[in-house]
């Protein structure tokens, strides 16, 4: 039979239409899928470990993380590191108005000033025979582990302008802290943990506030900057799931966001989306690896003997404890803040209630570490924003003042020479005078040790190369390096 013309034409258009509508629909179905498969794509980058920038590290690097021990409030060299026997001898004489006029003392201009000398005894250890206090029998142990360094200056003479120097290269708020930046630069070892830990304890004298900002990200992205962990309670708010909510139910939450953000990211590409998205994986991850973390019941009793720790008191002892098993774990920067050192009256009395709880824990951390084989690759700073005056301060008590041209800090470990000092301060401990270390040397020290070339570490903020070392010169201290 013949089909009619006009039949035929219809069939025809009826067979190129279905035919075209199933092209259209598989060309929509691929680009959806094409899309779908971008954004998970997108989504994997995003929430993968971050591996840093490329070509870093510059050099083969000494360390791989460091752990800061921050005594906050500023302690001093002169019952710490920094043996004084003429300023033991002038003790109650006038301090000689050539070394104080015109220079910045927080509150004690126009007051008559009295030399203080050393209010404790100083021993010599190791076999270089370093000089420390009597207030750190602990630290007296590992004399030759540590480097001390007796010349540092700063620029800030109050306790949060100096702690924000001391994290950041400059007064400035909003600057990125040296862990936001070494983990930005490094990238993080950890799949389960945040590259970038801040654990913070009390006791003493006057304890200084530590605001979050100190371990702000700043203008890098808000991947990078520190997450602060309770000793006590849960260890970060709301990392634990909700009654009634299963790891199952979070996955396919935390999955859901992953979509949306990725979905949206692709019309503003905005890197916050990116850190809100990987911050949420994170999130998830550490359900799971903090609790464990935080968790130091499991550890040996002769362990927690060694720390002085015990399960959940929130104090230095168990926090250096938690350091040791962060870095076991792929933390790159381990931030201990002790808050107590503000030693303007009283210091005998309170120089010793935080030697008590901090000297036991750091020889621990530094014993633990070598004992395990990691301290070779681990550095450990010890240190305050500032040290103190050597005049005497007589309210509530002999203590000293805040103090900008000469204190000690001390490293170990990760590259570090162990058992020499740096460096000296004059014959009153006022001015730091032979091989001076400014808190720009300490941090491009810090850099190189990681591999990183401080001149070269830098980021466009403001129309400016911003750097941790600023746009001042700063200097690797090469004599301290192993």
């Amino acid at each position: 039979m013949t089909i009619p013309n006009e039949l035929a034409a219809r069939l025809m258009r009826r067979a190129f239409l279905g035919q075209a509508g199933v092209g259209f629909g598989s060309i929509a179905l691929g680009s959806m899928l094409a899309r779908d498969l971008a954004a998970k794509e997108s989504s994997e980058a995003i929430t993968a470990k971050y591996e840093g920038l490329r070509g870093f590290p510059h050099h083969a690097p000494k360390a791989k993380r460091v752990i800061f021990l921050s005594m906050s409030g500023g302690p001093s060299h002169l019952e710490t590191f920094d043996y004084k026997p003429t300023l033991e001898k002038m003790s109650g004489e006038p301090m000689p108005a050539s070394y104080t006029e015109g220079q910045p003392i927080a509150q004690l201009q126009g007051k008559e000033l009295r030399c203080q000398g050393p209010m404790t005894k100083f021993g010599r250890y190791g076999e270089n025979g370093q000089y420390i206090s009597d207030f750190l029998p602990w630290t007296a142990k590992i004399a030759d582990d540590i480097c001390i360094v007796r010349s540092m200056v700063t620029e800030q003479i109050n306790h949060d302008p100096a702690n924000t120097f001391m994290n950041t290269g400059t007064a400035i708020s909003g600057r990125p802290s040296m862990g936001s930046w070494i983990n930005y630069g490094l990238g993080s070892e950890s799949e389960n943990l945040p590259g970038f830990v801040v654990l913070t304890s009390t006791g003493g004298r006057n304890p200084q506030p530590i605001a979050s900002r100190q371990w702000s990200a700043g203008f890098l992205p808000s991947r990078f900057q520190g997450v602060e962990f309770n000793a006590t309670g849960d260890p970060v708010h709301y990392v634990r799931p909700p009654k009634g909510v299963t790891l199952d139910q979070q996955r396919q939450l935390v999955s859901a966001i992953q979509q949306l953000n990725a979905h949206r990211n692709e019309l503003v590409r905005n890197p916050e989306i990116d850190t809100r998205t990987a911050a949420y994986e994170m999130a998830f991850r550490m359900q799971s690896s903090v609790p464990e973390l935080m968790d130091i019941s499991e550890e040996p009793a002769e362990t927690l003997d060694m720390y002085g720790a015990k399960p959940g008191d929130g104090s230095f002892a168990s926090n250096c404890l938690l350091a040791r098993r962060l870095a076991e774990r792929g933390v790159r920067f381990i931030h201990l803040y002790h808050r107590g050192w503000d030693h303007h009256g009283g210091l005998v009395r309170y120089m010793g209630v935080c030697c008590k709880l901090t000297d036991q824990p750091v020889w621990a951390l530094i014993t633990d570490l070598k004992q395990r084989g990691m301290l070779d690759d681990t550095l450990v700073v010890w240190g305050g924003e500032f040290g103190r005056t050597p005049m005497y301060q007589g309210k509530g008590g002999v203590g000293r003042d805040h103090h900008i041209k000469g204190f000690s800090m001390w490293l170990a470990g990760g590259g570090v020479q162990g058992g020499i000092t740096h460096g000296a301060t004059d014959e009153l401990g006022y001015n730091s005078v032979d091989k001076i270390v400014h808190v720009r040397d300490l941090h491009a020290t810090m850099l190189h040790l990681l591999g990183i070339d401080h001149s070269r570490f830098h980021v466009k903020f403001q129309g400016l190369d911003s750097k941790l070392t600023g746009v001042e010169e700063a200097h690797v201290v090469k004599e301290i390096l192993a």
